[in-house]
């Protein structure tokens, strides 16, 4: 927002330090100075102070620094838009004039509306590869953060100014999925999916597979057949394969829409299976693997002795079977790859269970080894686990699985309940339309507003909570801000400076208003959405702080008009936080 300030000031300050033969950098690193009473920014002279040491010259660094920060406050003097300027402990500090900033903040966000905060376009194209879900199963609450998380990375490194490529990797091969074939054909041949609840239903029949398999005594012996037959393509098994694999795709896409998330590409084990052959023949060929097939083995690679490492790190990574079938490891390598040949990606990201953070670091030390140039491109994101209330981990063995069709539903319903609760004269196309806002937010929310790398608990009791760190309580208060511009009488009134006294929940929230585009930047740039979650909520609380204590359409004519503008940047910046979230925002409650 003072980017041209900031920079008219950061080329005199080169110009000066390139006259005084002092070493002069391409550019300044600027950060936001803790806010206090006033807004500033800072740049350091440390490095410049070390330039001079390693070109010979006898200084202090930390004196150094201190004195060019003076000699450069002395020479700017003062300085349009800014109040004042210090030079403190080698840092030159220059702090806004507070109507001018109040003002420019208010008025960018309003003229912006939904691109506030959003960054210019980096020239970067980064993939974001999530959700993972195995066909021919069910879809439960275990599988939620990775989609939540993913989605919410994709939306803020767009926002943020990258090229983002969403990427889905289906686990439709294997044993699990020939095993759901099996029962099939022997229990519910000719059967077709249901219209609703797709990944239910496959998730019962798989079910009913595995409990069927115990007890039948040939069915691990007719499995393996039906492999056979699977990897030989018979038009049979392969077609039926085919079929039923779309029934899962089209149930994923059933609760994707609900969910509100995209995928640009979708890769299949599948796929990667056969593109995985040669290249594992080629790292047996480079001494990189070593192939055991012959007495009854594997193919592996023991990275921890190609490496000459004494501890334990990456262990071995197994890439075929004795009977030469390939595994995930293998798959990974060729995928890694495949991906980069598709999109020449300038980073690919993998939001993947942080118990596969072991497999990954194996995975991209195996490519590291067989001379692959873009191991430095490639980044594993990891999540833990979603517990229930009570600490329970969800476990499709231990019977405490929670299906995604059933949570949703049951969302819905209680989002319901409340909004009757608080607003009972809504008409019901609206109140399910609210409903459903809601009951998404009260999903995505907590899962996105805990580190990733620590367990996550979902329970109703805070999901909904209208008054506590959660969706529904941000959501209400851009709510508040809208219903507030809607008793307006004409057009929201033109730019102006602040010219009272402004009240400190005023003045806090317009602090937070403006941090907006750096947080999203923090955010990207962390990969970690907790930044805007903790963000979205001190800024609806800001806002709900403001909205309570400060009067503002029965206040003085002029206070008025800054008042109202700032509930409309307010409003802005709740929108476009949530959005980045892909948390819907109802216009009522």
């Amino acid at each position: 927002m003072f980017d041209k300030e900031r920079h008219l000031v950061e080329e005199k300050i080169l110009v000066y330090l390139k006259e005084n033969g002092i070493p002069t950098p391409e550019t300044l690193k600027w950060s936001r100075i803790p806010f206090s009473v006033e807004w500033g920014t800072s740049t350091s002279f440390f490095q410049i102070a070390a330039g001079e040491v390693r070109d010979g010259k006898k200084v202090v660094v930390s004196q150094r620094a201190q004195e060019v920060a003076e000699e450069i406050k002395d020479h700017l003097g003062s300085v349009a838009g800014f109040s004042r300027l210090e030079a403190v402990k080698g840092y030159l500090n220059l702090y806004y004039e507070p109507g001018v900033f109040s003002q420019r903040v208010i008025d960018t966000a309003i003229e912006q509306e939904k691109d506030f905060g959003r960054g210019e376009s980096k020239g970067e194209k980064v993939m974001v590869e999530f959700s993972q879900p195995n066909t021919h199963k069910a879809m439960h609450v275990g599988h939620l953060r990775t989609m939540m998380l993913g989605d919410a990375i994709s939306k803020i490194l767009e926002f943020a100014g990258y090229d983002v490529v969403r990427a889905n990797y289906l686990g439709d091969y294997g044993k699990d999925v020939v095993k759901w074939i099996w029962n099939y054909k022997k229990r519910h041949q000719g059967e077709k999916r249901p219209d609703r609840d797709v990944t239910r239903w496959m998730g019962d029949l798989y079910a009913e597979a595995t409990q069927k398999l115990e007890e039948d005594p040939d069915g691990e012996k007719e499995i393996i057949d039906l492999f056979s037959r699977w990897e030989a393509r018979d038009p049979e098994v392969y077609g039926l394969w085919e079929e039923t694999r779309q029934w899962s795709l089209d149930g994923f896409n059933e609760i994707y829409d609900i969910l509100d998330i995209r995928f640009d590409r979708a890769y299949c084990e599948s796929e990667m299976e056969p593109l995985s052959k040669p290249i594992v023949e080629d790292l047996v060929k480079r001494g990189i693997a070593i192939d055991e097939r012959s007495e009854g083995g594997t193919v592996i690679v023991k990275l921890d002795e190609l490496l000459g490492l004494k501890e334990e790190t990456y262990r071995v990574l197994v890439l075929l079977r004795s009977d030469s079938t390939s595994l995930y490891g293998a798959w990974d390598l060729a995928l890694a790859q495949k991906k980069f040949e598709d999109f020449d990606l300038d980073k690919s990201v993998y939001v993947v269970d942080v118990r596969q953070s072991l497999h990954f670091k194996q995975v991209f030390k195996t490519l590291e080894l067989a001379g692959w140039d873009k191991v430095d491109k490639v980044y594993h994101l990891p999540y833990e686990v979603v517990n229930l209330p009570g600490n329970v981990t969800m476990s499709s063995r231990e019977g405490t699985v929670v299906l995604l069709e059933n949570l949703i539903r049951e969302a819905i319903q209680r989002a319901i309940e409340v909004g009757q609760e608080r607003n009972p004269d809504l008409d019901e196309e609206t109140r399910q339309e609210v409903a459903r806002a809601v009951a998404i937010g009260a999903i995505k929310f907590p899962l996105l507003a805990r580190e990733n790398t620590k367990i996550a608990t979902f329970d109703w009791e805070t999901a909904l909570d209208f008054t506590g760190h959660s969706a529904p309580y941000i959501q209400y208060a851009f709510v508040r801000a809208n219903s507030l511009l809607k008793k307006l009488e004409g057009s929201l009134p033109d730019s102006l400076a602040p010219t009272h006294e402004m009240d400190q929940r005023e003045v806090k929230l317009i602090e937070m208003v403006s941090r907006w585009p750096d947080e999203v930047q923090k955010s990207a740039e962390e990969y970690k959405t907790l930044s805007v979650t903790n963000y979205a909520f001190e800024l609806a609380k800001s806002f709900n702080e403001f909205y309570n204590h400060c009067p503002v359409l029965k206040a003085e004519p002029e206070t008025r008009a800054v008042r109202l503008r700032l509930v409309a940047a307010s409003r802005e910046a709740i929108r476009n936080a949530l959005t980045v979230l892909g948390i819907a925002v109802p216009d009522v409650m």
